[in-house]
């Protein structure tokens, strides 16, 4: 809803026809019935030596970043979910309330201090962990604890990139994209009210690559980060590609205009990277450079591994690519489904 409220000149022009008895009237009665807030600033104005310096943080840094490494500790060794002496029965059923005061604290003195940003990526850790391990007694452990992952790490990058600067910025950035990218957000449920707030990290990252020179930078970086990404299996090639799947079109988009193609040749052939969705790259770069050959045989073995994947569909469909048998199966089951819906 529109706040329905006055500008300065016109505030003023109502101030203009009031004597002196209805003004102090009229701040007497803001003074009164305002909050302590409202009533430090009216005190300010009325004898400025008397204002109250401004507040230093309410936390200690260093103390924080203590409390958050002992908490994802503790998490991580089962102390929250299994009967360990180190956390009471009653802390075991109150850990969201633990997270949440230390999120708060964190966020609270982010902008001021290097510790506040390590203690707020070890959070930001844990809390990406808890889509695949029980670490407390919850179905869904960021929607228990409130917490959006996407925007504490908007919030962390931020910081990191006014205090360090953009290139170390990047370099500190890439491999945390790499780690917490989840292509289906940081809920487990992906239905309740901290998924719907949910971003995805390519995203994030995008709004804030404003110029030519920071997108190939970044990328140099991320492919660095890839690099030491460690050797893993099929499945967990896969699920990164699949994971980082929005940030790969980003640069696709990207890159080609900034005279950074081999960028895209190197992401295409990269050994931490794997499954179905590294395919579908290739095939879209293919598709990009004009080899439309190559692109639907690259489109036909994705869907002859994932036959119901909508993005491989519509590419396919675009390009006319052959179908595999299921692939055709799923599409005209679909678009039956939807004459008889209209």
């Amino acid at each position: 809803m529109p706040m329905n409220r006055m500008n300065r000149e016109e505030f003023f022009g109502k101030l203009a026809g009031l004597d002196d008895k209805r003004l102090k009237k009229a701040l007497w009665n803001l003074y009164w019935r305002g909050d302590a807030k409202l009533r430090e600033r009216v005190e300010a104005e009325l004898d400025p030596g008397t204002a109250k310096p401004a507040a230093g943080p309410a936390v200690d840094p260093d103390a924080v970043l203590d409390d958050v490494r002992v908490f994802v500790s503790l998490a991580r060794s089962g102390a929250y979910i299994c009967g360990d002496r180190r956390v009471s029965p009653k802390e075991r059923s109150q850990w969201r309330v633990t997270f949440k005061r230390l999120a708060s604290q964190t966020l609270s003195v982010l902008a001021v201090d290097q510790a506040a940003a390590t203690a707020l990526e070890l959070l930001i850790d844990l809390a990406c962990e808890t889509r695949r391990y029980d670490y407390f007694r919850s179905d869904d452990p960021m929607e228990a604890a409130r917490f959006v992952v996407s925007d504490a790490v908007e919030r962390l990058w931020d910081r990191l990139r006014h205090a360090h600067g953009f290139v170390r910025f990047a370099a500190l950035a890439a491999p945390q994209l790499v780690r917490w990218e989840s292509q289906y957000g940081w809920t487990r449920g992906g239905w309740g009210s901290i998924a719907q707030k949910e971003d995805s990290l390519a995203s994030v990252l995008g709004r804030g690559l404003e110029a030519p020179d920071m997108w190939v930078t970044f990328a140099d970086h991320y492919l660095d980060a890839l690099d030491h990404a460690g050797g893993m299996g099929d499945f967990e090639r896969g699920q990164r590609t699949g994971d980082l799947a929005e940030w790969h079109g980003l640069l696709l988009d990207r890159l080609p205009d900034y005279d950074a193609d081999d960028r895209l040749d190197k992401l295409a052939q990269h050994p931490a990277l794997g499954g179905p969705e590294l395919t579908f790259f290739q095939a879209q770069l293919a598709r990009q450079r004009g080899e439309l050959d190559r692109a639907r045989q690259l489109v036909r073995e994705c869907l002859t591994r994932l036959p119901g994947h909508r993005a491989f569909q519509q590419v396919a469909i675009e390009i006319d690519a052959p179908l595999p048998e299921r692939a055709r199966e799923i599409i005209e089951s679909d678009l039956r489904a939807e004459l008889v819906e209209h």
